[in-house]
């Protein structure tokens, strides 16, 4: 595990103190948790916006037409088999 040192507001510290107390978590671990959620919502964000952005793609929505055509033409084909 590599170290990390890092400068905070003293209002965020302070914060992050009576947080880690009352959680019974070292400072360290409730940073590293808090980091991990924040990251995994950064993520997110960007797989929506990118959701958005071929959404408005005409060239994506043909081919996604086509593969949902080929998937209903063999669930058909299984289905009669």
């Amino acid at each position: 595990m590599a170290t990390f040192t890092s400068s905070l507001p003293d209002s965020l510290l302070d914060k992050l103190s009576v947080l880690a107390k009352e959680l019974k978590l070292p400072k360290n671990k409730l940073i590293e948790n808090a980091l991990e959620l924040y990251l995994e919502q950064i993520e997110k964000a960007s797989y929506i916006k990118s959701y958005k952005q071929a959404a408005t793609d005409e060239d994506i929505l043909k081919v996604a037409e086509e593969g949902l055509q080929e998937y209903f033409t063999a669930i058909n084909d299984t289905e009669t088999n």
